[in-house]
């Protein structure tokens, strides 16, 4: 074990010894330690080699060979991300709370009032205020965790090799996804809207509409428009961000469907060398700042499943994701003779969106 590997991971202990410092070192470095890892786990796992009967008969051997090989396996799933899961890039996550809150109050508001002239000796002022609305938005607890049998751990004994952990990678991309599709549409991956939450392509008091039917033959389709009418399009969009808030909000993120962001991306403005996409990010009337991305959620998501985009302001005042309990795996437990579950939980609250104008819709191109 070379000195690199020493500072961050104790073979006697199995386990790592300084997680902060691990999880900011290079993918090479930590990479290295995961095989290093592995390999003494593959060492104490031919320690059992004479105990696999065991396995069937007392629980305890059982939990002495799982126990410290759950311990690498859950690191690294964790340290692995999926960028296409990755709600943070469209909203905050907000991790405040525990796996164990039932719920947190959740405010809209629009701001109302406006200055005026005055008389010296007046007694009316005028007053600016927040309109408010107050509500409750419940959290919920959700699972995904994975099994082992004892025939697996019995083999991997005999062989003296340490556990995949392709089970447990599978039950926390399934976590990911979850979390994914909650945030998007307010529904499970299976299409279900168990809870009733709407997500970020479908909030029903965002401001939405679909674009101008000035293409060709009066389409709405980019496809059978020039680049000044879909620079047009996308600009509006921006624009009613600022003016439906009273310029209170700009909208610096602006999120296209998959292939209507690789159509921008592609289409070349006349005879120069740019596309629409790199001319509107040095050009629109958000400014410099915009950010934009692209989702396949937007695909079906507007006015008869049509193509839908979504201009806003990306901050925690106008849109939040609760996540109060990410996904954790629990240790694991004999659920019969022959299988060992590990379970997996996590504490969901959905999309919270808490000015609604700051968000605006545009369809069907």
């Amino acid at each position: 074990m070379n000195a690199i590997t020493h500072n961050f991971f104790d073979s006697a202990s199995g386990r790592i010894t300084d997680p902060v410092a691990f999880m900011a070192a290079p993918a090479d470095v930590k990479a290295h330690v995961m095989r290093v890892w592995a390999a003494d786990n593959a060492r104490t796992a031919a320690t059992f080699a004479d105990k696999v009967d065991a396995f069937l008969s007392d629980s305890q051997v059982g939990y002495a060979f799982l126990t410290p090989q759950l311990y690498r396996i859950e690191t690294e799933v964790y340290m692995t991300r999926y960028p296409s899961f990755d709600i943070s890039r469209f909203m905050t996550v907000d991790t405040s709370g525990d796996m164990w809150d039932v719920g947190t109050l959740v405010y809209s508001m629009d701001q109302v009032g406006q200055a005026e002239f005055l008389s010296g000796a007046s007694f009316d002022m005028p007053y600016a205020s927040a309109k408010m609305a107050q509500a409750t938005h419940n959290f919920h607890l959700a699972a995904v965790g994975y099994e082992w049998n004892t025939q697996e751990l019995q083999r991997a004994a005999k062989l003296g090799r340490s556990l995949s952990n392709d089970k447990a990678m599978a039950a926390k991309q399934a976590a990911d996804r979850f979390i994914y599709q909650i945030a998007m549409d307010g529904k499970t991956p299976t299409a279900v809207a168990e809870k009733g939450w709407t997500g970020f392509i479908n909030n029903g008091s965002a401001p939405s509409a679909q674009v101008a039917a000035d293409g060709t033959a009066s389409s709405r389709l980019w496809s059978a428009k020039t680049a000044d009418l879909i620079l047009r399009d996308i600009n509006e969009a921006l624009t009613t961000v600022e003016t439906g808030t009273g310029e209170t909000h700009v909208a610096n993120t602006l999120v296209l469907p998959t292939t209507s962001y690789n159509y921008i991306a592609t289409q070349r403005i006349g005879d120069t060398n740019a596309t629409i996409l790199s001319f509107l990010l040095a050009n629109n009337v958000a400014g410099e700042g915009l950010t934009i991305l692209k989702s396949r959620a937007l695909e079906t998501a507007g006015t008869g499943s049509s193509t839908r985009m979504v201009a806003y302001d990306n901050n925690s005042q106008v849109l939040k994701f609760h996540l109060p309990g990410a996904h954790q795996f629990l240790p694991p437990f004999q659920k019969s003779s022959m299988t060992y579950e590990v379970g997996g939980i996590m504490n969901v609250g959905g999309l919270e969106i808490r000015l609604p104008k700051a968000i605006v819709y545009r369809d069907s191109f």
